[in-house]
């Protein structure tokens, strides 16, 4: 089968681009997580970048939001990044002097 292309490669180049932005753009957004989306443990670890040890022990003492689905927690992103939010510690000490260049 043979297929013959009449655009030349500006317009084809910028036609792939835009599809390929298209595609991928979703996906960058909220890396690629929507903002009402349920976790699993398995997924919300992976989400956080822990063990899902990790995910269980913090919600076996009620320190991460979760709702329960039968015996099975689950993990709404919203308050997960709420609750990211407010595990943030501020800088206690700003800096008290200028910084010195090394050349």
């Amino acid at each position: 089968m043979k297929t013959e292309i009449n655009i030349n490669s500006n317009e084809l180049s910028e036609e792939v681009a835009r599809k390929v932005l298209a595609v991928i753009k979703p996906l960058l957004k909220n890396g690629g997580v929507e903002p009402d989306t349920i976790f699993t443990v398995e997924t919300l670890s992976d989400y956080l970048h822990v063990k899902p040890q990790w995910v269980y022990e913090r919600t076996s003492l009620k320190e991460i939001p979760y709702a329960k689905m039968g015996k099975f927690p689950r993990f709404k992103k919203s308050d997960i990044d709420k609750w990211l939010e407010s595990q943030k510690i501020p800088a206690m000490n700003p800096l008290s002097r200028k910084l010195k260049i090394i050349k």
